[in-house]
């Protein structure tokens, strides 16, 4: 049977893990919290991958970390930075020029790649939660709504609201005087989403072809259709773009393993 090549996003909020071909399509994969053991999610989540692919440890040749937890895998071979694993994974879909934007539990990223896979540029957020997963989810616990359902109040709203904030704490203080006011939950939600829009757009301007990633943008469809809106443009969504960490890992170790690596 075909070699195979593992990839882990050891994310803060949520651990990601890929197993893929030579040839970079994917296997297996799996998803979970993080939690406080990097290294036990690691290992349960690539177990769980590669029960999906129909086979054992034994089939994988070499693992790349990467992630906020990334020296916590102690299985993998070695670890890269997410922008080089976010950019490779684009790379693999998008073979040519982009700007990625990246929307984390904990940070957002915009890398610029050119049409070799090389990075030409990088930003990312301030230290704060703003624009970030946490953010959202800091957000959903205050309107007392589940954060899967953020995404679709979001859609129905009417007269959407403008936060002016740009601070997890005020906009808390900002939407609770709105909810004083008695805006409805969903133009709250709406306007909770242009301000990720707006946190990202205050990082570059995003010129050119612009590919999305993260678990924000894969399970939040108003943050794509709102930065479209803003950019005049169709902004694409990676597919299976919560996986692009993990994906990317899993390339880079398929790519750059040694000739005379073996297991």
């Amino acid at each position: 049977m075909a070699d195979l090549f593992c990839g882990v996003d050891a994310g803060a909020a949520t651990t990601k893990v890929v197993v893929a071909d030579a040839s970079g399509g994917i296997l297996g994969s799996a998803v979970s919290r993080s939690g406080i053991d990097f290294a036990g999610t690691a290992r349960k989540d690539l177990d769980e991958a590669l029960s999906g692919a129909g086979r054992d440890r034994a089939s994988i040749i070499r693992t790349i970390s990467t992630g906020y937890g990334r020296t916590n895998v102690d299985f993998a071979d070695g670890a890269m930075t997410e922008i080089a694993c976010h950019a490779a994974a684009v790379h693999f879909r998008f073979p040519r020029p982009v700007t990625v934007v990246d929307i984390g539990g904990q940070d957002s990223k915009v890398i610029r790649i050119d049409a070799g896979g090389r990075r030409t540029g990088f930003r990312m957020n301030r230290k704060c939660a703003a624009g970030t997963g946490a953010f959202l989810e800091e957000i959903a616990l205050r309107l007392d709504v589940d954060l899967s359902e953020l995404d679709r109040l979001a859609h129905g709203a009417t007269d959407p609201v403008s936060l002016g904030s740009f601070c997890t704490v005020f906009t808390m203080t900002e939407i609770l005087g709105l909810i004083r006011h008695g805006r409805r939950i969903e133009d709250i939600a709406h306007g909770v989403y242009d301000s990720v829009v707006k946190r990202v757009l205050e990082m570059d301007p995003l010129e050119g072809e612009v590919v999305m990633t993260g678990g924000v943008v894969e399970h939040n469809s108003m943050v794509p259709e709102l930065l479209s809106a803003r950019l005049g443009r169709t902004v694409a969504v990676l597919e299976r773009a919560q996986l692009a960490g993990a994906h990317g890992a899993a390339l880079i170790a398929a790519r750059d393993r040694p000739e005379t690596d073996s297991k």
